[in-house]
């Protein structure tokens, strides 16, 4: 069966970059309020570029399970969680917990894990990326197979890298079989595969238009490969933000965030409202894509999230 839904906007926020938990809960609530679809954040403890990265990181999954019960429509979620920094079976509990305590609002995204200086500035094993990638592959595996055996029944694996025995399999979360899963990336052998098997949702953050389309494609092709329906996987994107009324506003959100206003209309969605539902029109027309991930940097300025939802929102 192919996935039908209508177009949705997501707000995706970044909290390593400097944010206590109450700047995210202040967005998490604006985003309900002006009607988006899901508030989704990062699963980073070191901040990027020039930033001071301050007061400190705040963990993704302690931040959603307090959101999951100081909101009450949105969905939550990770672009993605990192698989190098958690143990496969407590974070399947951990995310079911957040999916109990949200009414069944959870989207789960894990992925490989890939920056390399947070893992050394607070000690997490970092290793090559084959066998990232094979650990990404058990754990899937694994988080899957614990949400969808049985209840009353136990679920045991045998990797090279996680050996699990009679486990309880506990607990469930309140969405079945399991919370819908996101993967992303842009590898081109094995990701694709791994999206056939495990993902509701394949996401590409920040590429161009081209490379999303050849992703997607490669996708498509591995689904066809065991029998699966592409159209069941639901394509989405992530993008920066940058709107504004005017040139002006443009140019203040911009400098806020410390980037080019021509950058951003290059890589990014920047610019009137008008100018940026042309763009996603672009993207929707090339793509596909039924959901975007607005990366949303400066978390001080909420009536950017309002902008958006008022004036971009209504005409997708």
């Amino acid at each position: 069966m192919h996935v039908t839904e209508s177009f949705k906007l997501r707000i995706f926020t970044e909290p390593q970059q400097g944010a206590t938990y109450d700047d995210l809960l202040r967005v998490a609530k604006a985003t309900e309020d002006a009607g988006y679809d899901a508030f989704f954040r990062s699963d980073h403890y070191l901040k990027m570029g020039s930033v001071s990265g301050e007061p400190g990181p705040t963990d993704a999954w302690v931040t959603l399970g307090a959101l999951a019960r100081e909101t009450e429509r949105v969905r939550l979620g990770t672009l993605m969680t990192a698989g190098t920094f958690r143990l496969p079976g407590p974070l399947a509990i951990a995310a079911a917990q957040v999916d109990q305590m949200s009414g069944g609002r959870l989207e789960f995204g894990l992925g490989s894990g890939w920056y390399e200086d947070e893992h050394t500035a607070y000690g997490i094993p970092f290793p090559a990326l084959k066998e990232r990638f094979d650990r990404y592959a058990e754990q899937l595996e694994i988080i899957t197979g614990l949400w969808g055996t049985p209840v009353g029944e136990a679920f045991a694996f045998d990797g090279e890298y996680y050996q699990l025995a009679d486990s309880p399999a506990l607990p469930k979360p309140v969405q079945r079989p399991r919370p819908p899963g996101l993967i992303g990336g842009t590898g081109k052998k094995r990701t694709p595969r791994l999206a056939a098997r495990f993902a509701d949702e394949f996401n590409l953050p920040f590429v161009d238009l081209d490379t999303a389309a050849d992703q997607y494609e490669r996708v498509a092709e591995a689904c066809r490969d065991i029998g699966r329906d592409p159209g069941e996987v639901v394509r989405s994107a992530a993008l920066v933000v940058c709107v504004g009324k005017d040139d002006s506003e443009i140019a203040d959100r911009a400098d806020a965030i410390g980037r080019e206003v021509d950058e951003l209309r290059l890589n990014g969605l920047c610019g009137t409202p008008a100018e940026v539902v042309d763009k996603i029109g672009t993207w929707r027309e090339r793509t596909g894509i039924t959901r975007l991930y607005l990366q949303v940097l400066d978390l001080s300025d909420l009536d950017h999230v309002e902008l958006v939802a008022s004036e971009v929102a209504p005409q997708l």
